[in-house]
């Protein structure tokens, strides 16, 4: 019968047997072997568009990606490379490193993590340099030391860079990149940081300095809301996150959407916040642009 046919089963169940140990060994023995022929640090895939670019293509781009123009941090040395003029820079204040004044568990233990982590004392790097040939007082943080976050050294060192400005009458450029805020580590010690490098700027301002103030990704919290936002003249690099709290705690505490692009260079120059958002490739050309400015009015005073 028909239905004697088709109710009979055509399928054979088969048991999968498992795998021997000698198999196994021998499977996770190929993976190792193809993860060391494909090292982690041959390529990059871009957080924008998803990318994969080999790295030595990055390095030759700028750590931008050439498909998509999205600018990738820089460590506080790579923003000096790119500057200065034939690796022109002196380095001053290098022994500058981070106390526990409030005795915070586990803060000296975590600062020697960074410290070795960077090869830096703390999050920011400052010294002279030169400029297409402008000699400046230059200062870059470094978002991989606690997120470039402010503390008692960060604030001192971006202070004496300030004063070498005035004593040396020399432009002063801040590379501002870091979202950490004020180091909670250090408490108020932290906080009054803000007020110290703001003071300091007044000085500058009021002695006819010239004050660069590059706003990198990202820059937020107490960096953003003191030294980083007092340029005479603020420059952006594409794209790059800039304002104080995030976009999601603002959004969870005032409970509504924020307007495409919130907090990017782009939003931030439309709105008057900023000068000039600059390609990286164009930035030290924009800077000796506005060196020279300065310069010549310099000559007009009789300086």
């Amino acid at each position: 019968m028909l239905k004697d046919f088709f109710g009979k089963s055509k399928y054979v169940t088969v048991e999968r047997k498992s795998r021997s140990r000698r198999d196994k060994d021998r499977i996770k023995s190929n993976k190792e072997e193809n993860k060391r022929e494909m090292p982690d640090d041959l390529w990059t895939k871009c957080k924008r568009c998803k990318e994969i670019i080999f790295n030595k293509k990055l390095s030759e781009h700028l750590k931008v990606c050439p498909s998509c123009g999205h600018h990738f941090r820089l460590t506080a040395t790579e923003r000096i490379s790119l500057l200065v003029d034939d690796q022109w820079f002196e380095e001053y204040d290098e022994e500058l490193e981070a106390d526990n004044p409030l005795d915070f568990p586990k803060y000296d233990s975590k600062i020697n993590k960074y410290q070795k982590k960077t090869g830096l004392k703390d999050a920011v790097v400052t010294g002279i340099a030169k400029i297409s040939g402008h000699k400046v007082s230059l200062a870059a943080l470094d978002s991989r030391f606690l997120m470039g976050s402010m503390n008692s050294v960060v604030g001192e060192k971006l202070t004496l860079a300030i004063e070498r400005a005035i004593e040396k009458q020399l432009p002063l450029i801040i590379v501002a990149g870091g979202g950490g805020g004020a180091r909670m580590y250090e408490g108020m010690f932290s906080l009054m940081q803000m007020a110290k490098t703001s003071a300091a700027l007044k000085r500058l301002d009021k002695a006819g300095g010239l004050f660069i103030s590059i706003l990198t990704d990202p820059t937020y919290g107490g960096i953003s809301a003191s030294f980083a936002s007092l340029g005479d003249i603020n420059i952006a690099e594409p794209g790059a996150k800039i304002g104080f709290a995030g976009p999601r705690v603002i959004k969870q505490t005032i409970n509504r959407d924020l307007p495409e692009g919130f907090q990017t260079a782009e939003f931030l120059l439309e709105h008057g916040m900023i000068d000039k958002v600059v390609k990286r490739s164009d930035l030290k050309n924009v800077l000796a642009k506005i060196l020279s400015i300065h310069d010549l009015r310099g000559e007009d005073n009789g300086e």
